[in-house]
């Protein structure tokens, strides 16, 4: 890498050397790949101004929280882009993790307990509920996984279907128990406690556990992705799947894996939200994936294959979370959100395929 100061001056250098029109053509390729990037700065000083809240400690720390329960199911759909694909079952696997995990954690005192049977929920039940919710998401992702390298699919189709398929489940759990359909409510006290309890707080806003767990849990990605066989062949195969294979790679199982692990992530995010939110619905999860891959792509992880960085995922999410915490501050109503949404995906997905074809 060297030394940065080194590298910039011998850019500059460079930058002297090009003519007029190469010079032109610098500058306008710096500020279209990194337009997002720049209108997002721009956004946020406005926000700024408009509402002083906005850079308080408590915003900070709300931000924190946001980033840490968004961050998770990020880290998994990145490993499935880095492979060309996608993960549209993301967000429903969320939901139906979500769901079983409050259903199998509810205090025991309600009158309408979901599984009366179930015991209490000790913080070796609450383990071996996360334990559940984790094999759950595998088990949805190994799905994912052997569909898209068993039969070439692509993964748009394979995890749509998966999504479907998976959102039938959730509507079968929620009508158990005399449930109906209902959201899911009354969590233990101990759960609530040991997943969204408070380690300390910042300007009267408490910084929960799984803050932690998120900083843990993003420090093994990162050894994963970097310093393991498994993320070196993870990102042969999305540069180039033909040529890994010829190189002794196993496209199959590294496919496999990489969807697989993506699922694990799913379910421990359903897990978690279940506490950030107070309860578990039909509609827990919907659209979820969309953030993750707005944030996965935003920070870089492109869509072309085979690239990708643990601290690009963090910065995309911490970007999206910030836009969207500043046009609530601003008043933008729900509706605008998703169009805002659909638009940064759009226009991250247009500059990345633009950096592929400049390179190319």
């Amino acid at each position: 890498m060297g030394n940065p100061v080194a590298n910039l001056r011998r850019r500059a250098d460079e930058f002297k050397t090009l003519s007029p029109k190469d010079k032109r053509r610098r500058v306008v390729d710096g500020i279209l790949n990194n337009a997002l990037y720049i209108l997002m700065l721009i956004f946020v000083i406005y926000t700024a101004t408009q509402r002083e809240q906005f850079v308080t400690l408590s915003s900070l720390a709300n931000l924190v929280t946001q980033v840490a329960a968004y961050l998770p199911m990020a880290l998994g759909i990145a490993g499935c882009i880095v492979l060309t694909g996608t993960d549209l079952s993301a967000g429903r696997v969320q939901g139906l993790t979500a769901g079983v995990s409050a259903a199998f954690l509810q205090r025991t005192d309600l009158t309408r307990k979901m599984f009366p049977t179930l015991p209490e929920a000790s913080v070796g039940w609450i383990f071996a509920t996360l334990l559940i919710a984790l094999a759950i998401g595998a088990i949805v992702g190994l799905v994912n996984g052997f569909f898209v390298a068993k039969f070439n699919l692509h993964p748009f189709i394979v995890t749509l279907s998966t999504q479907l398929i998976t959102y039938g489940i959730i509507l079968w759990f929620f009508a158990l128990g005399g449930n109906n359909g209902q959201p899911i409510t009354g969590l233990s006290d101990t759960y609530r406690n040991a997943v969204g309890g408070a380690m300390f707080s910042v300007d009267n806003t408490p910084i929960p556990r799984y803050v932690l767990y998120a900083i843990l849990l993003t420090i093994i990605m990162w050894f994963i992705w970097n310093k393991t066989t498994f993320g070196k062949n993870m990102f042969a195969v999305g540069s180039n799947a033909e040529a890994a294979k010829v190189s002794g790679v196993n496209v199959f199982l590294t496919t496999m894996l990489v969807h697989t692990l993506a699922g694990v992530l799913y379910g421990y995010s359903g897990f978690v939200e279940t506490v950030r939110s107070g309860s578990a619905a039909a509609a827990t999860g919907l659209n979820a994936e969309c953030d993750a891959i707005a944030a996965c792509v935003i920070g870089g992880v492109s869509f072309v294959g085979g690239t990708g960085k643990i601290s690009g995922i963090i910065l995309g999410v911490v970007i999206l979370r910030i836009i969207f915490i500043a046009l609530t501050m601003l008043g933008v109503s729900s509706s605008s959100l998703y169009i805002i949404k659909g638009a940064i995906i759009l226009c991250a997905c247009a500059l990345d395929m633009r950096k592929y074809m400049v390179k190319k």
